[in-house]
């Protein structure tokens, strides 16, 4: 049996404990409604996976099978768990760690339904926060639905911090020319998901660009004034260019104006104590109407100016500032200069990254986060690997640099075109890894997300998922930049590497053929999970046949395989007919158009 995050002191004993059939859930008497609610989500587990419910009561039961209760000794998100030939006893610091000791019930039920091996176990976390950062802004906008679903799957991985990456996602009253043409969440959604949250001792916490990453503010015919480079509103749209030019100008008073009329109107949604104001990737600033006083003052001072601003008006609010710490890390002694509560989100996303951004930053005496990621963007299937190294070296940093959190991401680069289930084994590295800073093998940690996430007996589902991720050459953002123009500006397309297309084509097919017989060692409820996977893995087929085709028409290379052009696009087209089927069984219409748009672009090219 495994559990995940793996428990701090885990000691297995003889025997088992059968729950019977009449059995209680008791509540002590110091236990509120919250614990009610993770007791509920405890009995409908145990009918689904053990066969049978218990009803739950409060005080005391001459029939109690397992009984729930709290001690202040404990810390706030520790627990206790006991379970002996007479019952179950899990015991919480606070309602945290008690739906926590659940969680963990819970896994052992999932694995072994209503026959709990003997064991004692004493755990808590490594890092106090322990969250995940969902894009919902460049292509998806997942259902609320969907968004209730996630922060299931995270409290049952014990994350206790929900943020969504909001530019121009959400109905702002004032500013429907910017969200016009998308779909939208609403001030309903975020007071429902707020809600639903803090039942599972999640914070949601408000994230929103507030200096780079305007792309469709500025854009506007309103308030393309604001942008920083002149005339940036007349190029043309393009995934790759909404990610270059979207600095506001920090010179016109009406920028900063505008900014906090927006955070003014979000933040009040959020129960949180942290307001997440972005503050990254300013590559304009300084280069186009700030130029003059970036000349006078420098482009540090114009940058630290604005983000105290905004820090010191959210402190204001009475909130929390966090903002992404990329630009100060050039220059960390001026984390100084900001509010004392603020907090820095140190980023890095390489399976290679260094600790350099982590030493810097505490050294200069910031409170930080580290951020790593679950490397989905642009990629039809998450990169399994990179993600693994990449979070085991960021929560590593963590503990090592005292950062009083992880904050995992789930980026949407050139449209989230991957399914969002295929971000779960990197989201669960992140959870494990933050609480337990003793990292398992990527193998050994692959086996049990298998087991636990996907109840998979074979235990291989995740490492063919890691091995279906590197079967593609002609990759997502290599179709994009063909489309838009924009191979020159970029490392470009190897298309030498097209010889290797027929291996990879009878690779995927291999590997699928693993993953339809690994799917019948799951239980009916998870098999689900497979044809999310069919889809992606066709669509990397089509995919690497249409690299072949651009191999010889772009780049004058022989071809490698037979390629009827005409029945590709006919393939592809039918392809993005069940992709979009998947698509809005978990998100909004949003910005599938803009997929639609590099998919019907490449079927025209096929048949030129």
């Amino acid at each position: 049996m495994y559990l995940l995050p793996n428990p701090q002191k885990w000691e297995k004993k003889e025997g088992s404990y059968e729950i019977p059939y009449d059995g209680k859930i008791v509540l002590d008497s110091n236990c509120d409604p919250k614990d009610y609610d993770a007791a509920v989500i405890l009995a409908k587990d145990m009918e689904v996976y053990g066969g049978f419910s218990l009803s739950i009561t409060r005080g005391a039961s001459k029939k109690t099978a397992v009984f729930l209760t709290k001690k202040k000794e404990l810390g706030s998100e520790e627990y206790n768990l006991e379970v002996s030939p007479e019952g179950i006893t899990i015991t919480g610091g606070s309602s945290a760690g008690l739906l926590y000791g659940i969680s963990t019930l819970r896994q052992m039920i999932h694995q072994t339904g209503n026959c709990i091996p003997c064991t004692w176990i004493s755990d808590y976390p490594a890092i106090p926060a322990r969250g995940l950062y969902y894009d919902v802004t460049r292509g998806r906008v997942p259902t609320l639905d969907y968004l209730k679903k996630l922060a299931d799957k995270m409290a049952f991985y014990k994350m206790n911090q929900l943020q969504l990456y909001i530019e121009h996602t959400y109905l702002f009253e004032d500013l429907t020319e910017m969200w016009r043409d998308d779909t939208p969440l609403t001030s309903d959604d975020i007071l429902e998901l707020d809600a639903y949250c803090n039942r599972l001792h999640i914070e949601l916490v408000p994230s929103l660009s507030s200096f780079g990453h305007l792309y469709k503010l500025l854009r506007t015919k309103t308030y393309n004034h604001l942008c920083e480079l002149p005339d940036a509103d007349k190029q043309p749209f393009g995934l790759v260019a909404r990610q270059e030019h979207h600095t506001v100008d920090v010179t016109n008073p009406d920028s900063m104006k505008l900014v906090k009329q927006m955070i003014e109107e979000y933040l009040p949604l959020f129960t949180s104590k942290h307001f997440n104001i972005g503050a990254d990737e300013t590559f304009d600033l300084g280069k186009g109407r700030s130029s003059q006083l970036a000349n006078e003052k420098g482009v540090q001072r114009l940058y630290i100016d604005y983000v105290k601003e905004i820090c010191e008006f959210v402190v204001s609010k009475g909130k929390i500032p966090m903002f992404w710490g990329d630009i100060i890390c050039n220059f960390p002694e001026a984390i100084q200069e900001l509010p004392k509560e603020t907090i820095c989100l140190n980023w890095g996303y390489s399976p290679e990254q260094t600790d350099h951004g982590a030493k810097a930053l505490a050294s200069a005496g910031a409170t930080q986060y580290c951020c790593p990621g679950v490397c989905g963007w642009n990629q039809f299937i998450n990169r399994v690997r990179a993600s693994y190294e990449n979070i085991k070296r960021m929560c590593t940093y963590a503990v090592q640099y005292k950062a009083v959190g992880i904050l995992n991401t789930d980026w949407g680069d050139f449209g989230h075109v991957n399914h969002p289930e295929f971000g779960v084994p990197g989201m669960i590295y992140g959870a494990s890894f933050s609480w337990n800073s003793n990292i398992p093998e990527f193998d050994e940690i692959n086996r049990q997300i298998s087991r636990v996430e996907y109840l998979d007996e074979s235990e291989t589902f995740v490492d063919l998922e890691d091995q279906l991720c590197e079967c593609w050459v002609y990759q997502w953002r290599d179709a994009v930049l063909l489309k838009e123009n924009r191979c020159a500006d970029f490392e470009p397309y190897d298309a030498d590497q097209v010889a290797k297309v027929p291996e990879l084509l009878e690779k995927i097919e291999e590997i699928l053929s693993k993953m339809y017989q690994t799917v019948a060692h799951m239980p009916a409820e998870k098999r689900g999970i497979l044809k999310p996977y069919l889809i992606a893995a066709r669509g990397m087929e089509i995919l690497q046949k249409i690299g072949t085709v651009v191999a010889v028409r772009e780049y004058g290379k022989e071809p490698v395989m037979e390629v009827d052009p005409k029945q590709l696009a006919m393939e592809l087209e039918e392809w993005f007919y069940h992709y979009k089927g998947l698509w809005r069984s978990v998100s909004r219409e949003s910005e599938l158009h803009l997929i639609a748009d590099v998919i019907f672009w490449y079927a025209d090219y096929l048949r030129k």
